[in-house]
């Protein structure tokens, strides 16, 4: 019977990854800080695949990575806020002053692209269900419809007819 082969330097990657337990709660402080997965994984001394691969096998994990992220965010998005509120001094190469700068373009593109994920970890940190989240969903799809058919019924043209305090009379010379 023969062996199964294995990759050339598996074991050597092996033998050099930190114990589970240890890289994981370094890889998520990290990521909590950074809200980077390379730089997570870099500083918890595993390379980003095993992130992955560990993500994509332990359930828990995977929950853990998006809590971590959703810390991540927040602590993203309240310096964006301060950023927002106070600006960034920047100074000219040779000058004596800075100049106050608000451009966080960047930063708005990178919150939107993990917001959603972010929501989610949210809810479920809140202990909300599938079902409880559609509900909401549904009511504020419900409420948006109605506005519509509001405001539809509101810009609708006067149908020309007689007016409803018009006699047989009137309404006849109305045709």
């Amino acid at each position: 019977m023969t062996e199964p082969t294995s990759r050339p330097g598996a074991a050597a990657r092996r033998a050099a990854t930190p114990a589970a337990s240890s890289w994981r709660r370094a890889f998520l402080a990290a990521l909590a800080e950074t809200s980077n997965v390379a730089r997570a994984a870099r500083k918890a001394g595993v390379t980003t695949s095993t992130a992955y691969d560990t993500r994509r096998k332990k359930p828990d994990f995977a929950r853990q990575w998006r809590d971590a992220l959703c810390e991540g965010y927040d602590n993203l998005e309240m310096e964006l806020l301060g950023r927002l509120r106070e600006g960034e001094v920047k100074r000219a190469t040779g000058a004596k002053m800075g100049v106050r700068s608000f451009d966080n373009a960047t930063a708005f593109r990178l919150l939107s692209v993990h917001r959603e994920g972010a929501a989610q970890a949210r809810a479920e940190r809140a202990h909300l269900s599938a079902a409880d989240i559609r509900a909401a969903l549904e009511r504020k799809i419900a409420a948006m419809r109605a506005q519509v058919l509001a405001r539809q019924e509101a810009e609708l043209p006067l149908i020309e007819g007689p007016s409803p305090k018009a006699g047989p009379a009137e309404a006849h010379n109305a045709d």
